[in-house]
């Protein structure tokens, strides 16, 4: 079902429109066979890329879209409403492009940004780590100091697109800082001895490449720092609010496909002589659905709006994790519920869906860390009016 969207401008409404022509023609006919393949769908990219919608939310003098935020992240929905591996894969690749953006040198943003934004490139983000995945600043990864640039080893965990990007945004310790001693550097694939473990066996977004990068005494560049030396724990946490937005808007895009499929049985199914959508149990059901999805859509939306229009959002986009994800994993669950035993079957994709939108609990920080963040915001905020 086509969402009923409030657009700031008749180009925002003629982008919606280009997404959803692009993710029914070259989205949905792969998606159910690549997931099961467990196929990485680079050739998906490289169309996206050429379309203009890797880029979307970057200024258009780097050959981005120039878009506002609340815009792009409705992009991301409707590519997620079709395939949540691709959708999730626009949102890491534009977390991946933000340091350059946001921290880079002139010289850095003129070298590297073109083709990143611009969608030639695809990037990945290295910050996890298999012993500190909620707890970035304990990361053992290391960079040290040589004549010309610097020596890289340890490994990053979690990497969505391992192996598979052409530029990796990885955070790595420096010496000589404090425990916070944290650079962001701009690796790529062609530096000897950085390479991509097997990939992860999960149980959902299964075309989505997940792998430990392996950094095995890396020749890093000296040119390829991005930002000031230590400042890369502050650039990574900058960027996760950003993130944490655009897997909300994937989230909901999850959910509305669910309830799409969900709304479609059970118009057509019946029971007891009536469709089952005519059952109070089942209506309530799918009413609460609804309201799960239209109530993501809106939180996430209010966080985008604060800010394209320069406000703090990082609680706001906390909150928007929580609730976007929590909601598609009831909602997937629910749709599975609604179809009853052919939901358990993958003669129907809420199983997919159901599986998919567990893990959107725990990447860009579980849900019980944002609680906590949102608490600590709630805490900081009061405490003026109370002293």
């Amino acid at each position: 079902m086509a969402v009923d969207r409030e657009l700031p401008t008749q180009e925002a409404a003629d982008l919606i429109a280009l997404t959803r022509e692009i993710a029914d023609a070259e989205l949905a006919p792969r998606a159910a066979a690549y997931e099961r393949e467990e196929r990485f769908p680079r050739e998906v990219f490289a169309l996206l890329g050429e379309t203009g919608l890797l880029g979307l939310p970057f200024g258009e003098d780097v050959g981005g879209g120039g878009q506002p935020y609340a815009v792009y992240l409705q992009v991301v929905e409707e590519l997620a409403m079709r395939w949540a591996s691709v959708a999730l894969g626009v949102s890491v690749h534009t977390l991946a492009c933000g340091p350059v953006d946001r921290f880079g040198t002139p010289e850095q943003r003129e070298q590297w940004l073109p083709e990143m934004v611009g969608g030639r490139l695809l990037g990945a983000y290295c910050l996890s780590e298999a012993h500190a995945g909620s707890d970035p600043a304990a990361m053992r990864a290391s960079a040290k100091a040589t004549d010309d640039g610097w020596l890289a080893s340890g490994e990053k965990a979690w990497v969505t697109h391992g192996g598979h990007a052409d530029f990796y945004s990885t955070f790595l310790r420096t010496p000589d800082d404090g425990p916070n001693a944290i650079s962001c550097f701009h690796l790529t694939p062609d530096l000897a001895g950085f390479s991509a473990a097997p990939p992860e066996q999960k149980m959902g977004l299964t075309g989505s490449t997940t792998a430990a990068m392996r950094l095995d005494d890396v020749a890093v560049p000296g040119g390829r720092m991005v930002g000031e030396p230590g400042r890369g724990l502050a650039i990574a946490l900058s960027a996760l609010d950003s993130g944490r937005l655009g897997v909300s808007a994937v989230a909901v895009g999850l959910a509305q496909s669910a309830l799409d499929v969900a709304v479609a049985y059970a118009l057509e199914r019946e029971a007891f002589g009536r469709r089952i959508v005519d059952h109070q149990g089942v209506a309530f059901l799918l009413a609460d659905m609804a309201a799960a999805v239209e109530s993501a859509r809106a939180t996430y939306l209010v966080a985008a709006r604060r800010k394209d229009a320069g406000k703090p959002y990082s609680r706001q986009a906390s909150i928007a994790k929580l609730v976007a994800t929590d909601a598609a994993m009831k909602v997937t669950t629910d749709a599975v519920q609604v179809l009853g035993g052919a939901g358990y079957t993958r003669d129907h994709p809420a199983e997919r869906y159901m599986r998919e939108a567990k893990v959107m609990q725990i990447f860009e920080g579980t849900n019980q860390i944002q609680r906590m963040v949102i608490g600590k915001h709630l805490a900081r905020e009061a405490t003026p009016a109370n002293g």
